[in-house]
């Protein structure tokens, strides 16, 4: 579609540094608090060394493949767009093959990491994951709401979490945790998209900010109220301690802060609200781990 010139020189190691977003960690938490609810509510507070450190390390490298696979993907838009120019693979500096060997090789590690558990449904469980994350980056050319897709993939640790741990996935709890993360994710994400509609508009990208239009600050609200009240569902049907219900306070507390910031900066603040969005998660799981530790 576009022309991308090839490399001339060996990536740096600044190159493959921001090809895996390591230098920009706040997607790495966004994806790791809720896999972290789903660790801490499977296993009632008490997770295992093993499992704890298979999903942290796992979602780490898992949000790094998926960086590269969508630099990968997005190469021919990116070089249209203010805020991804100059990320390694649309500025040349990377090719699109290396990119894929990329994401592959970190995705490889991350299976082998999960098969240490020995833990058939967490594995079978793992297979819609790698999917999701393939697909997402394609979802913006074919759907209007590309930011569901990333929401399923971002909240698919969970259930992982409870196949780990259980050996199977109590829907009643987890699906309460699952579509609480996929508000957020809707949530933070129609921040994140809204930096970028100008120049999705004008290169033909879908996102949830274009589809809600300017119904998108009043969106992020709704998906983040909604993310509360999922919590709530959960809250009851797991039995957990006040203490939880007081962490959803101040949880609450934070989306009204970042909305109000949202809508007086709009656009020119947006970004920043997405980047702080991870702290909803951060409270989420401080809730879990004192309401669990006080009825444990």
């Amino acid at each position: 579609m576009f022309a991308v010139t090839a490399p001339t020189n060996a990536p740096s190691l600044r190159d493959w540094v921001a090809l895996i977003r390591l230098d920009r960690p706040v997607g790495i938490w966004l994806l790791l608090w809720p896999t972290l609810w789903g660790v801490w509510a499977a296993a009632e507070g008490l997770p295992s060394w093993p499992i704890l450190s298979v999903f942290v390390l796992g979602t780490v490298l898992m949000r790094s493949a998926g960086c590269a696979i969508n630099d990968a993907a997005d190469r021919d838009f990116d070089v249209h767009v203010r805020r991804t120019r100059d990320r390694p693979v649309a500025a040349g500096r990377i090719t699109r093959r290396q990119a894929i060997v990329v994401a592959a090789l970190l995705a490889l590690v991350s299976l082998a990491l999960l098969l240490s558990l020995r833990s058939l449904p967490a594995v079978l469980w793992s297979i819609p994951a790698v999917v999701l994350a393939g697909v997402y980056p394609l979802m913006k050319r074919v759907i209007a709401v590309p930011q569901a897709v990333l929401g399923l993939a971002f909240s698919w640790g969970i259930p992982m979490a409870y196949a780990a741990t259980r050996g199977a996935v109590p829907w009643q709890e987890a699906g309460w945790l699952m579509a609480a993360n996929f508000c957020a994710v809707m949530a933070y994400d129609t921040a994140y998209a809204m930096s970028d509609k100008p120049d999705d508009l004008k290169i033909g990208v879908k996102s949830s900010a274009i589809y809600f239009g300017r119904w998108d600050v009043l969106a992020v609200l709704g998906f983040n109220v909604l993310m509360v009240a999922c919590l709530l569902g959960f809250a009851r049907q797991a039995g957990l301690a006040p203490a939880f219900y007081l962490a959803l306070v101040a949880v609450l507390g934070g989306v009204l802060a970042l909305q109000q910031r949202l809508m007086r900066q709009g656009v020119a603040d947006a970004l920043a609200v997405f980047k702080a969005s991870h702290w909803l998660g951060a409270g989420v799981w401080m809730g879990l781990v004192i309401a669990y530790g006080v009825t444990g």
